[in-house]
This record gives structure tokens, sequence and C-alpha cells, in this order.
């Protein structure tokens, strides 16, 4: 179960649920024998039958091309085929050996491609569920204010774990459908700063809607990084 610390308008928290409801497909695909496929890793080719690799062996892409038809150089039939169980991220050098102590950077860079800034990558750590509790910003924006203001990209249905997390959820949701809004939610003393699911995730801006009937609520986290603005 992934929990989220969230607190309300009174600056009451409490650790509760989010999940996402994935919609199933109602079509399924099927071999020729009626059998379900799977899928699975291939190993293409290994390095000494990569371009690179090719080029620096024959000279040129002529050569290689040459080599190509007299023979396979780009082909290892030992190896070509392979399936593989798992697979692992590595970073090489230029001479195709294994780079350790790898410096990340973060580049920034004009329209026309040109660089623009580039600093030393700083991973991001998790803020969701730490002791200072996710808080309203005291912001709110009407339904259809937001849906042409935001890029809407992700949304977690907030759930709650017990008896008191429901009636504290419940409020929340009974708040925020009276006033038929979404409330910026966030990190920080404000509610001001993004969220961050977990360590190296993106940063979203978030925004809580809620929906009640009778004893019955939704708690719906919104999650935008792209704001919609007009050119003067």
């Amino acid at each position: 179960m992934r929990t989220i610390k969230i607190a309300n308008a009174k600056k009451r928290d409490a650790s509760v649920s989010f999940e996402t409801k994935q919609k199933g497909s109602g079509i399924e695909h099927v071999l020729p024998d009626g059998s379900n496929p799977k899928n699975v890793r291939i190993l293409k080719s290994s390095i000494e039958q990569d371009l690179p690799a090719l080029l620096e062996k024959y000279g040129d892409l002529d050569n290689v091309a040459e080599a190509i038809i007299n023979g396979d150089p780009e082909i290892d039939m030992e190896k070509s085929g392979f399936l593989l169980d798992s697979a692992r991220k590595l970073f090489m050098t230029k001479d195709h050996k294994i780079l350790y102590g790898v410096d990340l950077y973060e580049v920034l860079r004009e329209p026309d491609g040109s660089e623009k800034d580039r600093h030393l990558y700083t991973k991001t750590q998790s803020n969701i569920n730490v002791e200072a509790p996710i808080r309203w910003s005291g912001k709110f924006f009407p339904k259809t204010e937001a849906i042409r203001k935001f890029v809407f990209s992700k949304k977690y249905q907030i759930r709650h774990v017990n008896g008191l997390s429901y009636d504290f959820l419940h409020d929340i949701a009974k708040e925020l459908h009276e006033k038929d809004a979404l409330m910026l939610i966030g990190s920080g003393k404000k509610g001001m700063l993004p969220l961050i699911f977990h360590d190296g995730a993106i940063p979203y801006r978030g925004f809580l809607e809620g929906r009640v009937k009778a004893d019955a609520y939704c708690l719906i986290l919104h999650l935008t990084q792209l704001e919609l603005k007009e050119l003067s």
C-alpha cells in the first residue's frame, strides 16, 4: 500500500493511501494457436558488432559495407538472438570499457539547440510521506478555470485506511465539493512546493478534487507539470 501524509485546512494531518485506477482493455491478443503472447528480451548484438567497433576495425563505411557483403561481421552467431532474463544499464567509455563514478549533468538548450546552461544533476528526494505533511496552500481554482489553465497528466485516488481517516478525508472532500473547486496542495510550510512521489522522480504540482454523495466520497489528486498561458 502506497501512503501519503496529508494535512487539512485545520492543519491536522494523517497518513492515508493512494492508488491509480488502471482501465483494462477489452481487446485480448492471442497467437495463432490461441495461446497468450509473452514479452521477452533478446540480445541483438554485442559491442564487437556495433557500428563504432566495425568502423574502428575496417576504417570507413565503404570497407564496412564490403565486409558485410563478403561475410557477416555484424552478427555473432553464438550470441545474437540469445534470450535475456534480466539486464542492467551500464555507462561505457569510448574504448568500450565500463565507466565507474559517473557524474550526471542536466543540460538546458536554446530552441536552436545551442547549450544555455549546464549543472550537476541532483537526485530529488521523495517528500509525500515524511515528517512534514503535504499542506493546503489556500489557493482554490474553480474547476472550469483549472481545466483551461493546467494540463493534468496523472491522477491518484486518495483513500482512507481506517475509520478515523475516513472521517478526515470525507470532510476534506465535502469542503472541496461545496466549493466546486480544486485546491493547490504541496510540500513546504505554505504548501507551494512540488510533490515528489519517489526518489529521483519528476516533481509535480498537485491539485485536490473532492466529490461526495451521502456517506460516500471521492478524493482525487490531479498532477501537472504544464501551465497554459495566453500569448500577449
